[in-house]
């Protein structure tokens, strides 16, 4: 993966994209020009920050349409709007959807390069997010069903006596399971370990203990 930042521009408006273009190349930005949302589709993702400024109307599906249908997938990228026709109904429906900006041609060109640099920093951050979540998995996945199940009773604050007496182990197995988990999670501390389960999404996982 590369940190290098992307900007993609959609606007059917060929002159409208070269003008975006030039602007964004003036600041070192790379720019992908794309004259509609089928176009965009079908073009790879960039591996690096993204940000998206995006036209609302386009031929076929309108930005707005493709702003709701990235939702729906869960795709979160940041978008920018732009519009030659916008009204405040839209504004407040992008602006609703998530947008970071909505802008009315003719804008400042400060105006978008600032909201350009509020994306790409919002991205980044998403994907340092998601590699942290990525790697917090991993090293779940190492843990034996054991461990697991030991994490799960910890994490709510139980002692190992009664996780012993729950799951039909002895004290000094749960001591030893427990050791084992903090040291495969990389937990610093028990608030440490609980924070992990919160972003694993494990207190919301029945407990195994019968």
């Amino acid at each position: 993966m590369t940190d290098e930042p992307t900007i993609i521009v959609v606007d059917d408006d060929p002159e409208m994209r070269e003008a975006l273009g030039g602007l964004l190349r003036s600041v070192g930005l790379q720019v992908q020009l794309l004259p509609s949302v089928p176009e965009f589709l079908k073009s790879a993702p960039p591996d690096g920050p993204t940000c998206l400024v995006l036209d609302v109307r386009l031929p076929g599906q309108s930005g707005l349409d493709f702003q709701r249908e990235l939702a729906a997938a869960n795709v979160r990228l940041p978008i920018i709007f732009i519009t030659g026709h916008g009204d405040i109904p839209m504004s407040v429906q992008a602006m609703k959807g998530g947008a970071l900006e909505f802008l009315t041609k003719p804008f400042r060109h400060q105006d978008l390069l600032d909201a350009i640099q509020l994306g790409l920093a919002r991205d980044r951050a998403q994907r340092a997010e998601e590699k942290a979540l990525a790697a917090l998995r991993e090293r779940f996945e190492m843990l034996s069903p054991r461990e697991r199940q030991v994490m799960a009773e910890v994490v709510k604050g139980r002692l190992n006596k009664q996780i012993a007496n729950d799951i039909g182990i002895s004290e000094i197995t749960v001591k030893v399971h427990r050791g084992q988990v903090m040291r495969k999670m990389k937990a610093s501390s028990l608030p440490d370990l609980a924070r992990m389960a919160e972003k694993l999404k494990l207190s919301a996982e029945p407990s195994q203990a019968s």
